[in-house]
């Protein structure tokens, strides 16, 4: 594990100095690599299925670890996109000049080796991989067991498009072992060549990375997501929007998880949205008016409220306004990803600015809490703390800065 450290902060040297143009040609070949691999990627899904199926995976977990031709035409898409977004390395991000006349200038750089620590979701080693590229930073991966052949796979084709581009193969590197104890090298940092981790898996996962990381970590611990049904919303639009925040990929941390719905809508409102995700195959948990609705409603637990279910599964509770939505939110969220849907401007206003999770949206489904859909090309992860980054981890947040400072002989006094 030591050497694996050494080479990627070797590579990660020559990453950040890499110009723009290389390190898009090597995205490209990446993308190119991955398609002409197809065959021996899916094979290695294949096997990774077959053990999860036969480990008595659930059907959410499947989904998330699955890879079929579109899916991973999808992946190879993704990364030849991140070629495509504006170079972060190397930006101006302020310049002033100070009485004296030294010119200041605050310069993007890359943050240098990234750990990526991940389960079930092996389209996670492109994206990781080609973000930390384009951001000039050297890639370390960690698989999960039940992915382990499809990244292995992956990672192997992403390195054969480094190579192509004249960039050192070692700036992606898959750990070589489905050995837990890997986990906890990569925490301690590698002997000092790990700058930032990022997990990207389950709660339990999460929660031994923040608790025992000895680097910087870009994390979220859950994906506990709201829609609030305001009472000026449109209904059909909230039909819409709930039934795609919570049932058009259930085990995505966007994933909508609770319903909220305003009391002053609820008697045109809250029978038709229960009924439609309950035909869609959603079980619902609701409070006791909720459960009125329909006998198909089961009663919700305190602790229903705090879960991410990760599933066709949602809770629904009725809110006696605006501020009753944020205050449940506040209490039982996980500051990820919450979205009001309301034709009130001035009550959306309010939701956006008094909501504190990294993503809030207005009218709009939760689904989006997702880098590509941002317009970054992709995501290293979703990070809910408020140091450095925030919401989706593109390019951008994948750099640090220096100061450049000009003079022409000063000297202080």
């Amino acid at each position: 594990m030591g050497d694996l450290g050494r080479r990627a902060r070797a590579a990660a040297r020559l990453t950040a100095l890499a110009p723009a143009a290389k390190r898009d040609a090597a995205l490209v070949a990446m993308a190119a690599a991955l398609r002409a691999n197809v065959a021996d990627i899916l094979a290695a899904n294949a096997l990774d299925i077959a053990d999860a199926k036969a480990s008595g995976q659930n059907a959410a977990f499947i989904d998330r670890l699955l890879l079929d031709q579109p899916r991973l035409d999808g992946v190879a898409e993704a990364v030849a996109s991140v070629a495509a977004l504006p170079d972060p390395v190397g930006r101006v991000l302020a310049s002033w000049t100070q009485p004296n006349g030294l010119r200041f200038e605050r310069v993007a750089t890359p943050l240098g080796v990234i750990a990526v620590i991940f389960e079930s979701r092996p389209n996670v080693t492109a994206d990781a991989g080609a973000l930390c590229l384009k951001s000039g930073n050297a890639a370390i991966l960690r698989a999960g067991s039940d992915s382990f052949r499809t990244s292995s796979a992956i990672a192997a084709a992403l390195r054969q498009g480094l190579e192509a581009a004249g960039l050192p193969a070692d700036a992606i590197q898959l750990v070589p072992t489905r050995d837990r104890a890997a986990v906890g090298e990569i925490l301690k940092g590698l002997d000092g060549h790990v700058d930032v981790v990022v997990p990207r898996g389950g709660r339990s996962l999460v929660a031994r990375v923040q608790s025992d990381a000895r680097v910087p970590v870009f994390a979220h611990l859950d994906g506990n997501c709201h829609v609030y049904v305001h009472a000026s919303a449109d209904l059909a639009m909230a039909r819409d929007i709930t039934l795609n925040a919570k049932l058009r990929r259930t085990g995505v941390c966007g994933a909508a998880e609770t319903l909220l719905v305003d009391e002053a809508c609820a008697a045109t409102h809250l029978k038709p949205l229960v009924s439609a995700l309950l035909d869609a195959g959603c079980a619902v948990r609701g409070d006791v008016a909720t459960q009125e609705l329909d006998a198909r409603v089961t009663p919700a637990t305190e602790q229903d409220w705090a879960t991410e279910f990760l599933d066709r599964i949602i809770a629904v509770k009725l809110v006696a306004g605006l501020d009753a939505a944020i205050d449940h939110i506040e209490r039982y969220g996980s500051h990820h990803t919450e979205a009001i849907i309301a034709s009130d401007a001035q009550a959306a206003r309010r939701f956006l600015a008094e909501v504190d999770s990294a993503i809030v949206l207005h009218n709009a489904s939760t689904q989006f809490a997702d880098g590509g859909e941002f317009g970054f090309g992709a995501e290293i992860g979703i990070a809910t703390g408020r140091m450095h980054a925030r919401g989706p981890v593109g390019v951008e947040q994948l750099c640090s800065f220096k100061y450049r400072v000009h003079g022409d002989g000063q000297i202080r006094s």
